[in-house]
């Protein structure tokens, strides 16, 4: 008996690794179960370092939560407070003005560098490396360059002004509203067309040549050409592209705050400045977790733009609508 049971040892390992191989094998071969397997551990690393933290800030807007003490739960009072706080509605027009300016400008001048880029150029690759840089240098680095070049008495922009007589005195860039606001909005250019301009003429590339050509016998001008097939054809990059610069612009938070801290008079303050302000050097946890909550519609908004353009991708590869 003691010779038949350690006779069936081996088999029953044999048996056993077979099976196990078997698991894999079918797992491996089975492209869900791959690709759950490969995405288990981003997934967590989102769950812990995005999930979590998202939903802390979710439960501290309900919250009368202050630094050193926990919160009481107190329902919409901190939204309520917001929707009639002057400094709140004043920072969501601010982030709605920077937001939409910026990534206008963002696009055009992405899009015409893009296409630049995109013709037989001298020394291409160098200048497409120099167009990066902006969006390479630290946004600190780039805060404090343009907090230097908007200075009030040292200022290089109006030294070139005054040089050239078109000015009679410096600039305060950054201690008038309306100008502080469009300071800050031209070094949000600055530093985020490199990103569009990049993105779209990867895009750019996947357009066939031999539709421009095709059209180009058919008597089509250089405007039709880039109505008719380069715009319909780059829609879906675009919308992804715009998507991306939309969130990175929305929640915009080192270049404000290195450049104007919100001044002056809390006219550069944006959501993300102000929620900020209010939670960590004010106390407030509460009522900054709610500012930032705020945030989030306008945000699923902007994802919800580019869904669509992934959409119609899908639409003009054959799939379904």
């Amino acid at each position: 008996m003691t010779r038949s049971i350690r006779g069936a040892r081996p088999e029953a390992l044999s048996w056993g690794l077979a099976w196990e191989r078997g698991v894999l094998a079918r797992w491996l071969n089975n492209r869900n179960a791959l690709g759950f397997m490969f995405m288990l551990p981003a997934g967590l690393l989102l769950l812990v370092f995005l999930t979590y933290p998202l939903g802390l800030g979710v439960w501290l807007g309900f919250t009368d939560a202050k630094i050193g003490r926990a919160g009481h739960w107190i329902g919409l009072a901190n939204y309520a407070y917001l929707i009639g706080d002057s400094v709140a509605l004043l920072s969501l027009f601010n982030t709605i003005v920077y937001t939409v300016t910026a990534s206008v400008f963002k696009f055009g001048l992405g899009l015409w560098l893009a296409i630049l880029l995109n013709q037989k150029l001298r020394f291409k690759a160098i200048l497409r490396a120099v167009v990066l840089l902006p969006w390479i240098v630290p946004t600190a680095l780039s805060a404090l360059a343009f907090w230097w070049m908007y200075d009030a008495q040292f200022s290089v922009i109006s030294w070139v002004l005054v040089r050239m007589g078109l000015i009679h005195e410096y600039i305060d860039f950054l201690g008038q509203p309306w100008l502080a606001r469009a300071a800050t909005i031209a070094a949000n250019i600055w530093r985020g067309v490199p990103f569009v301009a990049i993105s779209l003429l990867a895009g750019l590339q996947t357009i066939s040549p031999s539709l421009y050509e095709a059209a180009a016998i058919d008597g089509a001008t250089p405007a039709q050409r880039f109505r008719y097939i380069t715009l319909p054809l780059l829609s879906p990059i675009i919308a992804v592209v715009m998507t991306f610069s939309v969130l990175f612009t929305f929640t915009d938070f080192q270049l404000i705050y290195v450049l104007t801290r919100g001044g002056p008079l809390n006219a550069t303050h944006l959501m993300a400045t102000l929620a900020y302000q209010r939670a960590i050097p004010g106390g407030s946890l509460g009522e900054g977790a709610a500012l930032s909550t705020a945030m989030v519609p306008f945000l699923l908004a902007a994802i919800l733009f580019s869904y669509f353009g992934l959409q119609r991708r899908a639409w003009q590869q054959g799939g379904d609508k």
